[in-house]
């Protein structure tokens, strides 16, 4: 190729890209703090070891009564 044909194909390549708007950045870094608030919750949820409690405050077995 002789140099005005590369210089033919570069006229419509475009020369600059645009930059992402700010708001692009911003939105992305709301979507991962999300998403990272999702997962430390289910981390944490899935370490608890729940106790229910009756209304005296006192852990509730499987043998008492349905609590209101």
């Amino acid at each position: 190729m002789s140099a005005t044909e590369w210089n033919a194909l570069a006229a419509h390549r475009p020369t600059a890209r645009k930059q992402p708007a700010p708001l692009l950045y911003f939105l992305g870094f709301v979507f991962m703090l999300f998403i990272g608030i999702l997962v430390v919750c289910y981390v944490i949820t899935r370490r608890t070891n729940p106790v229910f409690l009756d209304q005296h405050g006192k852990p509730a077995t499987a043998s008492s009564e349905h609590l209101h």
